[in-house]
């Protein structure tokens, strides 16, 4: 029996579907605009260290590094990390999604520790929104939700409500101090608390 192209096309494209749908996480902690997006085009192979801007994006370069720590603060392995941002002018550059190209995943190693090269984002023009970084944590066999923004000590931008919903935020603290090292790069650490006010 012969199969009609038409046909064996959306059989493809329903296992296709069903195969990507299986490797999903639920989204956990309520509403998340956008959530779907942090699993369009994730590698099948993850680091603990990647990328969200490539090395030539005009900007600050800027590293943030971090631990991710399971609910009995011990460092946890193999979780993934999902971050995505502004350009060097607060604009989200054209991408595949509303995310943007400025985006990346990483992989936590046996301690905990990932790592993303980047540049500091801009604030958005024209608005009173502090520059950010937007965090997603992908709990393999749990599931995925989003995270406090990083947000900068040194952005005039931030108010000090601001300040303090971050310090005490969903994933643990957001709220970073940027230092320089010896070439001009920014250093940041955003360390993770999973599940921490994911309700």
């Amino acid at each position: 029996m012969r199969i009609p192209t038409l046909t064996l096309v959306l059989l493809l494209a329903a296992c296709t579907l069903s195969e990507a749908q299986a490797k999903r996480e639920p989204i956990l902690g309520g509403p998340c605009e956008g959530c779907e997006w942090v699993f369009d085009g994730m590698p099948a192979k993850l680091d603990w260290a990647g990328r969200i801007a490539p090395a030539n994006e005009p900007g600050t370069p800027m590293r943030i590094d971090g631990v991710v720590r399971d609910r009995d603060g011990k460092p946890a392995a193999g979780i993934i990390v999902y971050a995505y941002q502004t350009d060097a002018g607060g604009l989200y550059p054209s991408g595949p999604n509303r995310h943007g190209r400025l985006r990346g995943w990483v992989r936590t190693d046996a301690n905990g520790r990932y790592r993303f090269e980047t540049i500091r984002p801009g604030g958005y023009p024209n608005t009173t929104i502090p520059q950010h970084v937007h965090m997603h944590v992908i709990e393999p066999g749990r599931g995925t939700y989003y995270i406090d923004d990083i947000v900068f000590t040194d952005d005039p931008r931030l108010t000090p409500e601001q300040r303090k919903s971050h310090v005490t935020g969903r994933g643990g603290n957001g709220l970073v101090t940027p230092k320089r090292d010896s070439d001009g790069r920014l250093l940041v650490t955003r360390d993770i608390a999973l599940g921490a006010q994911v309700r």
